[in-house]
């Protein structure tokens, strides 16, 4: 297992832990406990756990500093009104596999719809459109695939 998949596991084990979805660690404390650099830990919460991954991340800095994480809690058609709005005009293959991942992980989408979701986002769906237009194609069809779903 790679470090950051095991950073991104604890921490997820920390917010199953805590009933109120939410936990407040000490980037220092927890790359001394695992034995990492804090610059990892950054990479994994600005990575894996994002708003379009359903998350909320607050830091406070300083000797007493800490950054919570918050896993919002969602009704299926809220989380995906959470998604949509983050789409924006443009979308690149990375975050829509990410989106499609976290509306997998909130068990908002059935995954047969996902699948048809993912393969109507691909490149491959998008080989004949110029390059410069794929990504802007991409979030139109995103969101209205999404749309269909509420």
């Amino acid at each position: 297992m790679r470090l950051s998949d095991y950073i991104a596991n604890y921490i997820l084990e920390l917010l199953k832990a805590n009933e109120n979805q939410s936990v407040e660690i000490k980037r220092n404390e927890l790359a001394n406990s695992i034995g990492c650099v804090p610059s990892q830990i950054n990479y994994v919460i600005t990575s894996r756990f994002t708003p379009e991954q359903g998350y909320m991340v607050e830091s406070q800095r300083g000797g007493g500093g800490y950054i919570r994480i918050t896993r919002m809690c969602y009704n299926k058609e809220s989380y995906i009104m959470h998604v949509i709005n983050h789409v924006g005009d443009t979308l690149d293959t990375a975050t829509v596999k990410a989106m499609i991942h976290s509306l997998a992980q909130q068990q908002a989408v059935e995954p047969k719809v996902l699948k048809t979701i993912a393969a109507a986002v691909s490149n491959q769906a998008y080989a004949v459109v110029p390059q410069e237009k794929r990504d802007l194609l991409r979030a139109a069809v995103f969101k209205n695939m999404l749309i269909t779903q509420l």
